[in-house]
């Protein structure tokens, strides 16, 4: 999970995660059944009192009356033991991002478009990046609010340049190359190791 940039908070037990959601603000929980002091199901009625955010169970039993149980006593998600750590990161990706959309208000939805620390707001064509403030070229903002409209969708280099250039893509341009890099350049800390406008060798361009 830290790998993936997450900031974790860990409780040993139900009574211990109670204390720290009094003090910290936190987007999600990974939340196991069995646990001493205070089982998940307990913990995760005493979370649901007070906050919304996802709550994901897991359980070294995967019966059906397990799964039953945990859900209706508040969580979103389930995931049984053994299980690989890349399915339990796909479906915190997809309770936040589920979390995230439903949680904007509506006013914000039509116009800003948000990824992580990354504010794009389509309106005023204005680019934040941890509140600082981005300055793009025209081409360069359209190529970014593109790939962010439609994150995780990777987009080859003939597509980006024939929507944001109108035009047909000529084999030999590097149009678009040259102005990913110079996005990169402005946005990200290091720009070899690109945060938000990743490459895929051979394919094209995604924000993630």
């Amino acid at each position: 999970m830290r790998n993936e940039g997450y900031l974790l908070l860990r409780a040993t037990d139900g009574i211990a995660a109670l204390h720290i959601l009094e003090k910290e603000d936190v987007d999600l929980i990974v939340l196991d059944i069995m646990m001493p002091r205070m089982d998940g199901i307990e913990a995760c009625l005493k979370i649901r009192e007070k906050k919304n955010m996802p709550i994901i169970m897991l359980s070294a039993k995967g019966e059906d009356m397990d799964k039953i149980i945990g859900l209706s006593s508040g969580a979103d998600d389930y995931l049984a033991k053994p299980f690989n750590p890349l399915e339990l990161i796909a479906r915190i990706k997809s309770q936040l991002r589920r979390y995230t959309r439903l949680n904007v208000p509506l006013a914000n939805k039509e116009h800003e478009i948000e990824v992580d620390e990354l504010l794009i707001n389509t309106k005023t064509h204005e680019v934040k990046l941890e509140g600082r403030t981005i300055k793009l070229t025209p081409r360069e903002f359209a190529i970014l609010e593109l790939l962010a409209r439609h994150r995780g969708t990777v987009w080859s280099i003939e597509k980006i340049y024939e929507a944001v250039w109108q035009e047909a893509y000529m084999d030999s341009d590097n149009t678009v190359m040259v102005h990913i890099r110079k996005i990169r350049e402005k946005m990200e800390a290091n720009p070899r190791k690109p945060k938000y406008i990743k490459t895929i060798w051979g394919v094209g361009y995604k924000v993630e």
